[in-house]
């Protein structure tokens, strides 16, 4: 009676105890790679991804950044107990940039101040304000032009006649 082969692992891993996985042609077992052997790989490629963020970031943060541990210790529970270090990393110990507030309904965003507090609030001007402030800007001019023209007329009769 033939021995059923498995389909869904690697062949030589779900053997019963003691039984020889089939021998290739030149006398190697053969290795399927399937659905489980997929999930594993895949299962450890994140692991080492999440390892070396935390790693990283563990790294190049300052030591004001870092909470509850030295960074070295950090990194030690990282490298010992790559999952939980790793997730307790990004969870408790590092810090993150504050939050900034949700604006409102039909308000635009803009870029967070920096400096103040607050903003400088910028008051509205009226259609009537800018006016003003436009008259104002003209008479300024004209009468800077008077003053140029009357300076010309100084600087003119000052000026020697040649006359005999």
């Amino acid at each position: 009676m033939a021995e059923s082969q498995p389909t869904l692992a690697l062949s030589c891993c779900l053997r019963k105890a003691g039984a020889a996985a089939p021998p290739m042609g030149d006398g190697r077992p053969v290795v399927r790679f399937t659905k489980l052997t997929a999930m594993y790989a895949l299962f450890s490629a994140v692991l080492l991804v999440l390892l070396i963020a935390a790693l990283v970031d563990i790294i190049t943060r300052q030591e004001g950044q870092v909470k509850h541990l030295p960074k070295v210790l950090w990194v030690i529970l990282v490298i010992f107990l790559p999952v939980i270090g790793s997730v307790l990393w990004f969870a408790i110990g590092r810090e993150y940039p504050a939050r900034a507030d949700r604006p409102r309904v039909n308000v635009p965003r803009r870029p967070a101040y920096q400096g103040f507090a607050e903003p400088p609030v910028r008051r509205v001007r009226t259609t009537e304000e800018e006016l003003a402030d436009l008259d104002r800007e003209i008479d300024f001019h004209t009468e800077q032009a008077r003053i140029r023209r009357i300076e010309a007329e100084l600087a003119e009769r000052r000026r020697p006649t040649d006359e005999p």
